[in-house]
C-alpha cells in the first residue's frame, strides 16, 4: 500500500509516520515543509496543480493529512487548516490516483458540551474559537468533496513530545524548572477543566486502521472518559518524583482561595463504562514564570498573576463517545494516561 503522509513533522504526524514505517506492507512518502520530509511542499501556499502532478507521479492508495496549525490568528489558521485542505481535496479530484483520504480533525470542532455527557459524531458542532472554526470548515470540505474520505476527530492528544504550549506539556515544563531550581511548591490555577486525553501512539494506530477501513464520515478518537486536569497534574507530580506541594489557586466565584492538591495520593480513576457514563490543542503565551498559572479558557486568575488559557473553545468539559471507532475501525485506546504522563515526564527530565 502506497501512502502519502502530509504533515509528517508535526506532533501527530511524527508518530503516524513511525507507526506506518513499522508496517512492511506500507510504502510511505512524507510531504511537508521541514527538512525531514521526503518532498518539500507547503500546503498553505502550494497550488492544486502542483500537488496533482505529484499525486499522479506517486499514485498513492491513501493520503493522510496531519498538516495544520494550532496557533495564530483567524487568517493564519484559515490558511493552514482550511485553504490547505481545499487544496488537498481539489488535487485528489483532479488526480487519477483514486486515493482514499484520511483527514485529521479535532474535538474543538464540537465546542463546549454538557458536563457528564459523551459527545457523539452526530452532535451539532458549535466551535468556540477560530481554531475550531477553521478545522470544522476543513471537515465540511472533506465531507462534501465526493472523495473516499474519513475524518478522525481526535480529542486531546498527549504523550512523549507533547508540545510545550499544551496544558500538560506546559505543566511538565513548569515542574522540571521547579525541580531544577529546588522550588518546594507550584501554584496552579484552572485545574478544574476536564478533557478526554488520548495517547498520540494510540492516535497513530487509529490513523492506520482508518487507512485500511472502508469507514467514511466522522469518527471520534478518544478514550471515552474525561479526566480533570487537577488529577493529571497530581499524577504527573508523582511519576516525576516531585516532593513539593501543588497549590491550586481557585479562581471560581465563591470557592475561596488557594487549596492544597495532594500529589502523592492522586490517581486516575478507571471509567465505570467503556464509553463514559455521566477531547486539543493549546497556544503558548509567553514564558513560564517561577510559579506558573494554568487557567481555564477565559484566562481568569488572581490579580497580577500570569495565566495561560486553555483556548480550545471547549469549555470545562469534553468526553468522546468512541463507539463508532470501535465498531467501524476495530480500534480502542490502549495506553493509560498514567503511562502517557510518565513518558511526557521522561522527555522533560532529559532537559534537567
Amino acid at each position: 500500500m502506497r501512502v502519502l503522509l502530509l504533515g509528517s513533522g508535526g506532533f501527530l504526524g511524527r508518530y503516524v509516520a513511525e507507526h506506518l514505517l513499522a508496517d512492511p506492507a506500507v510504502q510511505l512518502t512524507a510531504l511537508g515543509r521541514g527538512d525531514d520530509a521526503d518532498v518539500r511542499f507547503d500546503l498553505s501556499n502550494g497550488s492544486p496543480g502542483a500537488l496533482t502532478r505529484f499525486l499522479n507521479a506517486v499514485h498513492p492508495g491513501v493520503v493522510i493529512n496531519c498538516a495544520g496549525a494550532t496557533r495564530g490568528g483567524a487568517r493564519e489558521l484559515t490558511r493552514h487548516n482550511t485553504v490547505a485542505v481545499a487544496t488537498v481535496c481539489e488535487s485528489l479530484r483532479r488526480s487519477g490516483c483514486g486515493a482514499r483520504l484520511v483527514q485529521i480533525g479535532c474535538s474543538s470542532e464540537y465546542g463546549p458540551s454538557q458536563p457528564g455527557s459523551s459527545t457523539a459524531e452526530d452532535a451539532v458542532p458549535r466551535p468556540g474559537g477560530p481554531y475550531g472554526v477553521s478545522k470544522l470548515a476543513a471537515t465540511e470540505l472533506v465531507l462534501g468533496s465526493g472523495l473516499d474520505a474519513v475524518v478522525l476527530r481526535v480529542f486531546s492528544p498527549v504523550g512523549p513530545g507533547t508540545p510545550a504550549g499544551s496544558p500538560l506539556g506546559r505543566l511538565a515544563e513548569a515542574m522540571r524548572r521547579a525541580m531544577q531550581s529546588g522550588e518546594s511548591e507550584l501554584k496552579l490555577s484552572g485545574l478544574g477543566v476536564q478533557r478526554d486525553f488520548v495517547d498520540v501512539r494510540d492516535v497513530a494506530r487509529a490513523v492506520h486502521a482508518a487507512s485500511l477501513s472502508a469507514a467514511q464520515g466522522v469518527v471520534n478518537i478518544g478514550t471515552g472518559r474525561a479526566v480533570r486536569l487537577r488529577e493529571a497534574a497530581s499524577v504527573l507530580a508523582r511519576v516525576a518524583g516531585f516532593g513539593g506541594a501543588l497549590h491550586e489557586i481557585d479562581t471560581s466565584p465563591g470557592r475561596g482561595g488557594p487549596h492544597h492538591v495532594p500529589a502523592a495520593a492522586a490517581h486516575i480513576p478507571a471509567p465505570a463504562h467503556p464509553h463514559g457514563t455521566a477531547h486539543g490543542h493549546a497556544t503558548a503565551h509567553g514564558h513560564a514564570p517561577a510559579h506558573p498559572q494554568l487557567a481555564g479558557e477565559h484566562g481568569g486568575g488572581p490579580a497580577g498573576a500570569t495565566t495561560y488559557p486553555y483556548p480550545d473553545g471547549c469549555g470545562s468539559w469534553q468526553q468522546a463517545d468512541v463507539r463508532t471507532a470501535r465498531d467501524r475501525l476495530g480500534w480502542r485506546s490502549r495506553i493509560p494516561l498514567e503511562e502517557s504522563l510518565a513518558d511526557i515526564w521522561m522527555e522533560a527530565a532529559c532537559r534537567i
